[in-house]
Parts: structure tokens; C-alpha cells; sequence
């Protein structure tokens, strides 16, 4: 029997099975790619685009304050690890469930708000939860940052994984990327996925339709919150530290564009768009100290010659 290889074939299976085909791609990433660290904080910063992608590219909701949920994962996870000797996978859990506790507060506070006022808002609320983090010292470490958190070695019991070795961290993680993927792919795949995607179209038509917009809206930023979380606390592990910055303005802004350079509102595009502009920016700050500069100048022309981002540019073209 003849198997289909034509790109009709295909499309249907990215449609179908968009969580496997991002895993697959994710599975022989390092193998083709020389550099096995940059890949993982490809790897962190694509879930961590991901989980943007819930409220801007699916539920439609511009925010600026995704940096409180990620470095609030990070510290999380960081100072159980790092200061009272807790077991990393507990820190994991406890990291994700901060980073759910801020987006929770923050969506009560500003999911009334619409448009630009929600960005500004969150934005604020972000900047509130930077400087809690910055004044407590004791556990933060301040302007310094967060040190020790060391996980060098992780004992499974049949299996001791050295996570010195880049190559062994990389799938380490991808563990966990996979597990957040199947998750995301079944949540989109489901009614509330619909719903989520209603609310992006046609706030007011939902809102007839019976559909209670402020509740769906706090789920997706507390869901979002989740995933963006995991990734700070795997990054947390993954650095052996955790900066101050994760929690600015600057990282909410990096997730953004990391999520319009791939394409907003498709499965594949924030690892697309985090290995873009974690790409560039590796490559250009070899030749200059000024890469913010040429970083922007190629975003500039990325966005005039693919409006929806590259990967939902080329998906675009080809259904055309």
C-alpha cells in the first residue's frame, strides 16, 4: 500500500496532532543543534511563550505582567531548593503553584479591565510583585539575585541523570515540556479551547451566547499563569539561579515578541519565535554590544513581511 507523503496529508496531521508534532520536533532539536544550552533555554522560553499564548494569541488579551508569573515560578522553586534543602520535585510543584497564586490575585484585580487598560494594569501589578520580590532580601537575595540553586544530580531510582551534561538537562526538560504540551493541546482541543477562541473573536456575540466572559477569561490567565510558572521554575533549575530581571517589565516583553515573531494563536510558533530571538540575539551579541538595537531592526521587518508571525504566515500562505 502506498503511504500519502503529500503536504495535504500532512497539514492534517500538524491539525490533528499538534502536541506530537511539536514534541517530535522538540525530540531531534538538540541532535541537529550544536549548542545544547542555548537549546534548553529555547526549549524553557518556548513553554514559557506557550503559556503566554493562552491569553494573548488564544484568548485574545494583551498583557505585560507574564514576568510575575515566570520569575515568581522561578523563586519558587529557587528558594525551597537553595535554602531549606527541599526536594526538587516539591519545588517544582511549589513554583508552579506561586506562579498561580500571583495570576490568580492579579486576574481578580484586573479582569475587569479591557484593552490597553488590561495591559497597563497588569503591568502594574507585575512592577508590585518585582519590588516584593527585590525588597525581601532575606529570601531573594535582592538585586543579587537568587544563588544555589543546585541540581546537579537527579536519582530516579533505576536511573541517576547528570544534569552537568547539557545534553542529558535538555531531555530532562523536555519531560516536563511534554507533559505541559499535552495538556495544552487537550485543553485547545476541547470545548473550552472554542471558548477561549470565541472570546478572541467576538467578546459581546460570547457574551450573548451565555458565555461568562470574566470567569473564562480568569481560568485562561490562571491556566496561562500555570504553564508560564513551570517554565521559571525549570529555568530556576536549569541556570542554577535566579535574576531579579525574570521578574521585569524587559522578560514580559521578550515573551511577547518571542510570541509574535512565531506566529500568535498557533501551537508550534512561540518555540518558533524563542528560537528566533533567542537565535539572533546569540549571534548578534558576538559582533556588538548594542544587539537591542539590531534585535528591534529585525523585528521590524519580520513583522511588515509576516504580520502573523512567521509560522502563522506560512500557514496562512499554504491554506491559500
Amino acid at each position: 500500500m502506498k503511504t500519502d507523503t503529500s503536504p495535504a496529508f500532512w497539514q492534517s496531521v500538524l491539525a490533528r496532532y499538534p502536541a506530537l508534532a511539536v514534541l517530535a520536533l522538540l525530540t531531534v532539536f538538540p541532535l541537529v543543534f550544536p549548542f545544547h544550552s542555548l537549546a534548553t533555554n529555547i526549549l524553557l522560553f518556548g513553554l514559557f511563550a506557550a503559556g503566554y499564548n493562552l491569553t494573548f494569541g488564544y484568548t485574545g488579551k494583551l498583557s505585560f505582567g507574564h514576568a510575575a508569573f515566570f520569575g515568581g515560578g522561578a523563586y519558587g522553586c529557587g528558594i525551597l531548593i537553595s535554602q531549606y534543602n527541599v526536594a526538587w520535585p516539591l519545588a517544582i510543584v511549589f513554583g508552579v503553584a506561586l506562579a498561580g497564586l500571583i495570576a490568580l490575585a492579579m486576574g481578580l484585580l484586573a479582569m475587569r479591565t479591557r484593552g490597553i487598560y488590561f495591559a497597563m494594569v497588569t503591568l502594574a501589578l507585575a512592577q508590585c510583585v518585582y519590588f516584593l520580590f527585590f525588597h525581601a532580601t532575606s529570601l531573594t537575595g535582592g538585586d543579587n539575585g537568587l544563588r544555589g540553586v543546585n541540581l546537579n544530580r537527579v536519582d530516579l531510582g533505576f536511573v541517576q541523570l547528570d544534569l552537568l551534561n547539557p545534553l542529558v538537562k535538555y531531555y530532562f526538560m523536555l519531560c516536563f515540556v511534554a507533559v505541559a504540551l499535552g495538556l495544552i493541546g487537550r485543553l485547545l482541543d476541547s470545548p473550552f479551547g472554542a471558548v477561549l477562541e470565541a472570546l478572541r473573536e467576538n467578546e459581546h456575540r460570547a457574551r450573548a451566547c451565555g458565555i461568562n466572559v470574566d470567569r473564562t477569561r480568569l481560568l485562561s490567565l490562571l491556566l496561562s499563569g500555570l504553564v508560564c510558572g513551570l517554565a521559571g521554575a525549570l529555568n530556576a533549575i536549569n541556570l542554577s539561579t535566579v535574576s531579579i530581571d525574570s521578574l521585569s517589565y524587559h522578560t514580559s516583553g521578550q515573551v511577547m515578541m518571542m510570541t509574535l515573531l512565531g506566529g500568535m494563536g498557533t501551537f508550534f510558533g512561540p518555540f518558533l519565535g524563542a528560537g528566533m530571538f533567542l537565535g539572533i540575539e546569540h549571534i548578534v551579541t558576538g559582533f556588538t554590544e548594542r544587539w537591542q538595537l539590531i534585535v528591534g531592526v529585525i523585528f521590524i521587518v519580520l513583522v511588515l513581511f509576516f504580520p502573523k508571525g512567521v509560522w502563522g504566515t506560512l500557514l496562512a500562505r499554504y491554506r491559500k
